[in-house]
């Protein structure tokens, strides 16, 4: 049984999830984490739960997803997994992050990469890896059959999409990529965004404004 614990860090508000199972081993997903209280938090909760973090993972490499990547695998000695095709987005960060407010910003190159033909494994547990990008070039999800639910980054928000005007995004792709995979998805998965706060697939479907006649 996988458990979700949800973090809200930096300027942009952006949802750090770190994700453990009875094992007690944990992996971090996008840590958001730039200030000292922050990572306080995310240190905080992981010494109390008395978990034990695998890895660090990206699913993509916007510098809001980003900052914490490289405290987090400094802190617990361990791997850093962003998607393969997110490389150049990643390696644009410390060139921009000053520009957004970040001047302390410490980049870390990764360990690994991961594509949709992989498992996201940890513990007991493992992930379907999902291909969705749109947002970004490499962007990818994280889903889990079992117990219906997606760590989907920046694809899907409640009553919203992920922005296409950065560079690499591509809005029809990124509503390709809600078409063909997110809403082939069951109804009842629920949908944990990067942003705000987490959804369902049948909500989506048909409140959606930017999905309508999918």
């Amino acid at each position: 049984m996988i458990t979700i614990q949800e973090f809200t860090f930096n300027a942009f508000g952006e949802n750090t999830y770190l994700l453990f199972d009875d094992s007690r081993e944990c992996i971090i997903i996008d840590p958001g984490c730039y200030d000292k209280v922050e990572r306080e938090e995310l240190v905080e909760f992981i010494e109390e739960k008395k978990l034990k973090v695998s890895k660090v993972v990206n699913t993509h490499c916007h510098v809001d997803h980003v900052l914490g990547n490289e405290f987090a695998k400094t802190k617990f000695g361990v791997n850093l997994y962003i998607p393969e095709k997110e490389q150049e987005v990643l390696g644009s960060v410390p060139s921009y992050a000053p520009v957004y407010g970040f001047p302390a910003y410490s980049h870390a190159e990764p360990d690994g990469f991961l594509t949709p033909d992989q498992k996201l494994t940890f513990g007991n547990s493992s992930l379907d890896i999902l291909f969705v990008p749109g947002h970004s070039p490499g962007h990818l999800a994280f889903y889990c059959k079992e117990q219906k639910f997606c760590i989907n980054g920046d694809v899907l928000f409640h009553g919203s999409i992920g922005r296409t005007d950065l560079p690499g995004g591509n809005h029809q792709q990124l509503l390709n990529s809600i078409k063909n995979v997110m809403f082939k998805l069951p109804d009842d998965t629920r949908i944990f965004c990067g942003h705000g706060p987490s959804t369902n697939i049948a909500y989506e479907k048909k409140h959606n404004p930017f999905c309508g006649g999918m």
